[in-house]
C-alpha cells in the first residue's frame, strides 16, 4: 500500500511539475510576442521598407513563408512571427497572406523527412513517403485554389478583415481598452526594449524565446497526451473520418505543432496500422489545430493582427469544407501521394531531390532573383 501511495504522490508531483512548465512556457510565449512586437516597432524605417519590398511580390511572399517554415520546422512559430509583424505595422495584411500560405506548405517538410527513416524497406518506404507527402499535396492543392482567389479578388484578406472588424466592434470596451493599453505600457517586453537598445538583437531574442516556448509546450503536452497511447491510437481514432478530424484538431491545438501530430501518421501508415486514406482526416484536423497559436498571438493586438490570424484559420477551414464531407474529394490527396510514393520507391534518390528542390533550392533561388532583378 505504501508503495502505491508513494507512486501516486510521485505521479501527482510529476503532473504538477509538467503543468507549471507548460504555464511558464505560455508566459514565455507571450513575452516573446511582446518583445517581437516592440522590436519591430522600433526598427528603422529603412528596414521596414526593405522587408516590404521583398514581400511586395505575392509569389515571392509565398516562397518566403515556405522557406522560413521549412528552416525552423514550425508553422506555429512562423505564423506567430507574421502576426507580430502585421500587428506592429511592419508588414501589410495583403503581403502577409501569401506568406501564411507558404508556411502551411513549409510545415509539411517534417513528416516527409521522417518518412526517409523507412528507406531500408521498400514496402514500408513507399507507404511512409506517401504518408509524408499527403500533407504536402493537401496544402499545395489548397494554395493552388486560394492563391488566385486572394491575388485577384482578395478573398481571404477581405473575409478576415470583415470578421476582425466585427470581433473588435463586439469586444470593444473603452475601460478594457484603457486597461490593456496601460498593461502593455508596463509590460516586461517594453522594459526590455528600452533596456536593450538594438532592435535586431531583440528580434533574434524574441525568435529564440518564441521557438523555445513552443518546443517546450509541444514536448510536454505530447508526452502527456499521446506518449504511452501512441500504439493504441489507431483503435479509437481512425474508425470514423469526423472522429479522426476532431482528434487531429484537439491534439494539435494542445501540442501547438502540426509537424509533431502529422509526423505520427508516418510510422502508423508505414507499418500498415492505419491506411493512407484514413490518416487524411486526422491531417486536415491538424491543420485546423495549428491555427490556435496564431489566434492566441493575435490577442490584444491590432485589428490587422487579428485579421492575419483569421486568414490562417480561414485557409485551413476552406480545406475542411471542401474535402472532409465528400469522400471522392477526400480520396484525391491520398491517390496523388500514393503515386508519388510508388515513383519514389522505384528511385529513392527522387525523395531526397524532392525535399531539397521543393523546400529549399527553388524558394531560395526565386527569392534571390527577385532581390537582384
Amino acid at each position: 500500500m505504501k508503495v502505491i501511495e508513494q507512486n501516486k504522490k510521485k505521479d501527482s508531483l510529476m503532473t504538477l511539475g509538467k503543468s507549471l512548465i507548460v504555464i511558464l512556457a505560455i508566459l514565455l510565449f507571450l513575452l516573446a510576442l511582446d518583445i517581437m512586437g516592440n522590436s519591430f516597432l522600433s526598427l528603422r524605417q529603412s528596414a521596414a521598407e526593405t522587408l516590404l519590398s521583398i514581400t511586395d511580390n505575392p509569389f515571392v511572399g509565398l516562397f518566403i513563408g515556405l522557406l522560413l517554415t521549412a528552416i525552423i520546422q514550425s508553422s506555429s512559430t512562423s505564423t506567430a512571427m507574421i502576426v507580430a509583424l502585421v500587428g506592429s505595422g511592419a508588414l501589410s495584411l495583403s503581403s502577409a497572406v501569401p506568406i501564411v500560405m507558404g508556411a502551411n506548405i513549409g510545415t509539411t517538410l517534417t513528416s516527409t523527412i521522417i518518412s526517409l527513416g523507412f528507406i531500408t524497406s521498400k514496402r514500408e518506404f513507399r507507404k511512409a513517403i506517401s504518408a509524408g507527402a499527403i500533407h504536402d499535396v493537401y496544402n499545395i492543392i489548397l494554395t493552388i485554389i486560394l492563391f488566385p482567389l486572394e491575388y485577384y479578388y482578395h478573398f481571404l484578406s477581405g473575409v478576415s478583415n470583415t470578421m476582425a472588424a466585427w470581433l473588435v466592434k463586439v469586444s470593444s470596451d473603452p475601460q478594457l481598452q484603457t486597461q490593456v493599453t496601460a498593461e502593455e505600457s508596463m509590460s516586461v517586453g517594453a522594459y526590455l526594449t528600452e533596456a536593450i537598445d538594438n532592435s535586431w538583437i531583440l528580434v533574434i531574442l524574441s525568435f529564440v524565446l518564441l521557438f523555445a516556448a513552443i518546443k517546450i509546450m509541444s514536448q510536454i503536452i505530447y508526452t502527456s497526451l499521446i506518449g504511452k497511447s501512441k500504439d493504441h491510437m489507431q483503435d479509437y481514432v481512425f474508425n470514423n473520418p469526423y472522429k479522426s478530424f476532431a482528434w487531429g484538431s484537439v491534439i494539435t491545438a494542445a501540442v501547438q505543432s502540426s509537424s509533431i501530430t502529422t509526423s505520427l501518421m508516418v510510422p502508423l501508415v508505414a507499418t500498415s496500422k492505419v491506411s493512407l486514406q484514413k490518416s487524411f482526416p486526422f491531417i486536415i484536423g491538424a491543420n485546423i489545430g495549428t491555427t490556435v497559436t496564431a489566434l492566441i498571438a493575435a490577442l490584444f493586438k491590432s485589428e490587422a493582427a487579428i485579421s492575419i490570424a483569421l486568414v490562417h484559420f480561414l485557409f485551413n477551414s476552406f480545406g475542411v469544407l471542401v474535402f472532409l464531407p465528400y469522400k471522392p474529394l477526400r480520396r484525391i490527396p491520398g491517390l496523388l501521394s500514393g503515386r508519388f510514393g510508388k515513383l519514389t520507391q522505384r528511385n529513392r534518390l527522387f525523395g531526397f531531390l524532392y525535399i531539397v528542390l521543393m523546400f529549399f533550392l527553388v524558394p531560395f533561388i526565386l527569392i534571390y532573383l527577385n532581390r537582384i532583378l
